[in-house]
């Protein structure tokens, strides 16, 4: 029988999800109050910068908090941003116990929201389903620990591997209902990275397409600045910027980029290519948490390599192309079997037609 505690603490998790991709740079969070076994209060954190999960909780639950039971998935901030310490609310709420599901990774909280309660006499339980809340920030969590974006790995290929013919045509290989479940993922996301040949071969807006959805900033490493002026990334009516990342120093390119409406990053370079994990830190740098790589097999053939991808999420479509073709990686591999990178914690989900298969790298990079 499941224990009432974890109960109340997956609906303080159903609850943070309902804020994600609306609190960067702040972490998403949920918030439930119990009393006499009741829920009196719920909230969750709605937008960076508006009042937090528990002030939502306690104005929900007025005076039926006092005495009562919290279950937030994050520990309570105890520090003034846009606004004030959440601990300090509980503590003002005279609430009887708090369960939280994991230590705030930021330097100004890490402990200080549960010493702050302790110390008050409130009772707290910290570690509750703390893998379930951990895997709603990892972007917050990677972001805060490492200066760097949670990096996850997208592609869509058939069963046999394939994420295009030989002759490069790739439109379309999944589902109306894949592609869809991509563009509510970018709107999740803050920003979305593709390679130049993906752009001069597609032309893709690199947008979340959703009602009232907010679209990710684009990112386009360009390591010649060979982009196309006409290219729809440097045109698309999008309140998300695009930046062009390059190791190049022609700045009379750099000029009409930059006259089209996009911000060009220069950076250091690595076998006369951009250096991803420069990339990675500036962009880390700008306040990105999350990004999204999207395309092609040279820029996710040298993320794997580096060891700079998160997560993977493989859409495997009922078809084959049979013979040549692309795969999502290109570039240099392993040689041996028992050097390949192994993936852990993998999940299956069936999408319209097509399979999601998402797992997170276990060894830190290719050896190659």
């Amino acid at each position: 029988m499941e224990h009432f505690h974890e109960k109340m603490m997956k609906r303080a998790i159903v609850l943070a999800k309902r804020g994600i991709g609306r609190t960067a740079p702040n972490p998403t969070v949920g918030c439930v109050i119990v009393k006499d076994g009741a829920v009196v209060g719920e909230g969750w954190h709605k937008k960076a910068g508006t009042p937090h999960a528990e002030v939502h909780a306690l104005r929900q639950a007025g005076e039926m908090a006092r005495g009562a039971d919290v279950y937030v998935t994050l520990e309570p901030c105890a520090h003034f941003g846009k606004t004030p310490p959440c601990a300090d609310a509980l503590i003002a709420a005279k609430v009887c116990r708090v369960h939280i599901g994991m230590v705030d990774p930021n330097p100004r909280v890490c402990g200080e929201g549960i010493s702050m309660l302790r110390s008050a006499g409130i009772e707290v339980v910290v570690s509750v389903l703390e893998d379930n809340c951990r895997s709603l920030n990892e972007p917050f969590i990677k972001h805060m620990t490492t200066g760097l974006p949670f990096v996850i790995l997208k592609s869509a290929m058939t069963l046999d591997g394939k994420t295009a013919t030989a002759g490069k045509d790739s439109k379309w290989i999944t589902s109306d209902k894949s592609r869809q479940y991509v563009h509510k993922l970018r709107a999740k996301l803050d920003a979305i990275m593709v390679g130049v040949g993906t752009v001069m071969a597609d032309d893709p807006l690199l947008t979340s397409r959703i009602p009232a959805g907010r679209d990710p900033l684009r990112v386009i490493v360009d390591s010649t600045l060979r982009i196309p002026l006409s290219s729809q990334v440097l045109h698309v009516d999008s309140p998300a910027k695009t930046v062009i990342a390059t190791i190049s120093d022609d700045e009379a390119q750099a000029a009409r980029i930059t006259a089209s409406g996009a911000d060009v990053l220069r950076c250091r370079q690595k076998n006369g290519r951009v250096d991803l994990h420069d990339l990675f830190v500036k962009l880390g740098g700008l306040g990105v948490q999350s990004l999204l790589l999207e395309g092609g097999g040279a820029l996710a053939g040298e993320a794997l390599r580096c060891g700079l991808i998160d997560k993977c999420m493989f859409f495997y479509a009922p078809k084959l192309v049979g013979g040549e073709g692309l795969g999502p990686f290109s570039g240099k591999g392993v040689e041996l079997m028992a050097d390949a990178i192994t993936l852990k914690n993998i999940s299956i989900t069936k999408i319209g037609s097509d399979i999601l298969v998402q797992g997170y790298p276990e060894n830190a990079c290719l050896q190659v």
